[in-house]
């Protein structure tokens, strides 16, 4: 059976250019996850009873704070690749850069921010975090068009033609590998999708579900799928080994989202018995409002 995404495979990392100007897939499609999840939030803060412009507000240290952070943690872990050159280090334009930084970045980027404007953490999170998942189903496709963040070699209907110029050293007589690229944006949705779902429950108070609770179940959700699809990837940042399989060391991702799974329960938990603690007349009250 001929595989679509073999029939479909990547038409490169350009979209245009004219001139000097260079138009790239990736850019595109973080622009317009961008743009996607600003209007998301935007609608889940109004819905929590944030002010109006909060998100406006916050938007663009949060962009950039990521884009820092998830830069710095893919050098960090690839020093062995950047440490002789500066220019390689901010060509952010050529790839690298880690979503597990962009989350560390962001959230604090976002607890300073509740703290100088008096706002609540754990409400902010929760508005923001179903665009996150959502923002990252759409920029996955960016590996797509890069011809990057792909899996092992396989013979399955899905497989993903790379051409060789692309492939690891030691894959270069295989042609057809896992879309993990595609993996990971298909769990990203079904992760997006179920936020959504809890965030209106608990809106219309048909579950209980207290100020972090979204947030910690985005932890748990995400990383859980990031555990096995990470198992197929052929270029994970690795501790104590070497890209392709890490045979040996560790992979990075997947350390990590052990890590935020553990945190994840111990927020969840933490933010029931929080709740717990509120007097049953001021949740009433909550509730009339």
């Amino acid at each position: 059976m001929q595989s679509l995404l073999a029939i479909f495979s990547s038409p490169g990392p350009e979209l245009l250019q004219l001139g000097p100007f260079t138009l790239r897939w990736y850019g595109l499609l973080i622009a317009f996850a961008v743009f996607t999840g600003l209007n998301l939030s935007n609608n889940l803060a109004r819905q929590r009873g944030l002010p109006n412009g909060l998100i406006n507000d916050l938007m663009p240290i949060l962009i950039l704070s990521a884009v820092i952070g998830a830069r710095i943690y893919y050098i960090t872990f690839e020093w062995r690749n950047y440490k002789y050159s500066f220019l390689e280090m901010i060509a952010i334009w050529k790839g690298g850069i880690a979503i597990h930084g962009a989350l560390l970045a962001g959230t604090l980027a976002i607890y300073l921010f509740c703290q100088s404007k008096k706002y609540p953490f754990f409400d902010v999170l929760d508005s923001i975090i179903p665009s996150v998942s959502l923002g990252q189903a759409i920029g996955r496709w960016g590996n797509f068009f890069n011809n990057e963040a792909f899996g092992t070699p396989t013979d399955l209907p899905w497989k993903l033609f790379i051409p060789e110029s692309f492939r690891p050293s030691e894959f270069t007589n295989y042609e057809y590998f896992h879309p993990t690229f595609l993996y990971e944006s298909l769990w990203n949705i079904i992760v997006f999708l179920f936020l959504i779902y809890l965030f209106r429950r608990g809106a219309k108070k048909k579950i209980n579900l207290p100020s972090g609770g979204l947030t910690s179940i985005y932890l748990i959700t995400y990383s859980l799928g990031r555990v096995f699809i990470e198992n197929l990837r052929t270029d994970p940042l690795c501790l104590g080994a070497l890209p392709p399989l890490c045979e040996g060391g560790i992979r990075i991702a997947q350390l990590m989202s052990i890590l935020l799974i553990v945190i994840g329960f111990f927020i969840l938990s933490f933010v029931y018995k929080i709740n717990e603690k509120i007097p049953k007349n001021i949740q009433q009250k909550e509730v009339q409002k």
